[in-house]
């Protein structure tokens, strides 16, 4: 027990030991991210404020942006939620957490993600699934480890055939690409759907899967992602 409690006093990010003399305040914090991050670390990400696309909640605009008003032609009413700005330092951590396949990672946002995901509790919740390819290479499904880490579960009903990687697309080739997703075979599709990806840039892939739900008998469909 003495060990597991050095360990958790460890940031999962830096390496540093969290200091022993905290202010109550800290000794809160630490305590709902269960010593997985310091203060420090955690100071580096950047929440979005109050003002942000009432869509898609894009930092910086009061209004619906340039890409949800675009999606609204398309006949798609984007309905998003986000926690933190794609900053540096969250550049920084999928890079290790993602890329570099260190899974140890999901669990800096569970505390979190949890909190914001309460007001969900009456939706499924549904992820954006890797192609076996792509999960036989990375080892895991990042966006599973974060929701799994926060103690939540979701459901197995889509898939996802190999492409090439979004995050090496620019936004003209994201939008053209022809949906790659579908909905596995006798999959029970819910009323309420929660869709949930990491990352939100143009909305390329969670609107596109987000259609494709509502057009399989969901009724409604509203997407979250943690960035």
């Amino acid at each position: 027990a003495a060990e597991q409690g050095r360990r958790l006093m460890i940031c999962l990010l830096c390496g540093q030991h969290l200091k022993k003399n905290l202010t109550f305040g800290e000794l809160l914090f630490l305590k709902k991210e269960e010593g997985s991050l310091c203060l420090a670390c955690y100071s580096n990400f950047e929440m979005i404020g109050e003002e942000h696309c009432p869509n898609c909640y894009k930092k910086g605009v009061s209004t619906s942006c340039q890409d949800c008003q675009l999606w609204c032609k398309e006949g798609v009413e984007v309905s998003h939620e986000a926690i933190f700005t794609y900053n540096q330092p969250m550049k920084d951590f999928f890079n290790r957490y993602k890329f570099d396949g260190d899974y140890i990672l999901r669990k800096v946002f569970s505390m979190i993600l949890n909190e914001n995901l309460k007001k969900y509790k009456d939706y499924h919740f549904i992820l954006i699934p890797l192609s076996p390819e792509r999960y036989a290479k990375r080892g895991f499904n990042q966006v599973a480890g974060l929701i799994e880490a926060a103690g939540l579960s979701h459901l197995d009903v889509l898939g996802k055939r190999e492409e090439k990687a979004s995050s090496s697309k620019n936004r003209s080739e994201r939008l053209a690409t022809e949906l790659p997703f579908f909905i596995k075979e006798d999959s029970r599709i819910p009323k309420k759907i929660l869709l949930i990806d990491d990352i939100y840039t143009t909305g390329a892939t969670v609107n596109r899967v987000k259609s494709m739900l509502e057009n399989a008998g969901a009724e409604e469909v509203r997407t979250f992602s943690l960035v």
